[in-house]
């Protein structure tokens, strides 16, 4: 079963610094019936505007992914990490027994656009973590780059404390990537830039999402030079 949620059908809002698009609960908004999807439990993709950012606050037993798909994120927290993330890298924190962090779009001029994933981590309790890695760009293109996960081993890929795995992929227009994997399982896709088409059915536009379960193999043919992000989920 393919689920197909629009960008427009996300809870959106502007503060002025931020403009931010959730599209499952967070915050201000809660529908019952929109709180998770298995253990992804945030995905968030926020516009920052430059200088501005999310002050020091804390988290605890949630596994964070941070990916920026336009300008750069100052991070910084109480394990003592400190670093800038910009497109062609990724970043994990899992806050475990607890952490105290701040991202911070750390340009002068360019506004941040980013998405942040949350995922419910396989225990709790876990130590506070950081890391983050660059990826090879290129090992998108007409391919699914894995760039973080639990089981597939790699120095481009940020581990996770989740049976998951995020990919990234660039498909040529008319050219299909396919996943394969185990019908028990969800996946979670996301258009980061173009249109793509799922099993020759549904077309998804920019920031367009699927939620998709009771299916093991996924083509993804991607249109006006496209990107997306695929996310393999547990039950």
């Amino acid at each position: 079963m393919i689920d197909v949620y629009p960008a427009a059908s996300r809870f959106s809002g502007d503060l002025g610094w931020l403009q931010f698009n959730f599209s499952f609960s967070f915050a201000d908004y809660y529908d019952p019936g929109n709180v998770n999807f298995g253990p992804l439990r945030v995905f968030n993709e926020d516009f920052i505007q430059p200088t501005r950012g999310f002050g020091t606050h804390p988290h605890r037993d949630m596994e964070i992914v941070t990916v920026v798909m336009h300008g750069e994120v100052k991070h910084e927290d109480n394990t003592g990490a400190s670093e800038i993330m910009r497109p062609g890298e990724v970043q994990r924190m899992s806050a475990g027994t607890g952490i105290l962090h701040s991202e911070v779009n750390s340009s002068e001029t360019e506004v941040t656009n980013l998405l942040q994933m949350w995922f419910l981590p396989e225990a709790k309790g876990l130590k506070p973590s950081y890391e983050q890695k660059k990826y090879d760009q290129q090992g998108m293109k007409n391919a699914l780059l894995p760039i973080v996960s639990k089981s597939i081993p790699g120095e481009s890929i940020v581990s996770i404390h989740q049976d998951m795995t995020i990919y990234l992929s660039e498909p040529d227009d008319g050219v299909s990537v396919t996943f394969e994997g185990d019908a028990s399982r969800k996946i979670f896709v996301f258009v980061m830039r173009g249109e793509v088409t799922l099993n020759g059915e549904y077309t998804l536009a920019k920031s367009d999402s699927a939620r998709i379960t009771d299916l093991s193999k996924l083509d993804i043919q991607g249109k006006k030079d496209a990107q997306f992000m695929l996310i393999d989920l547990p039950a």
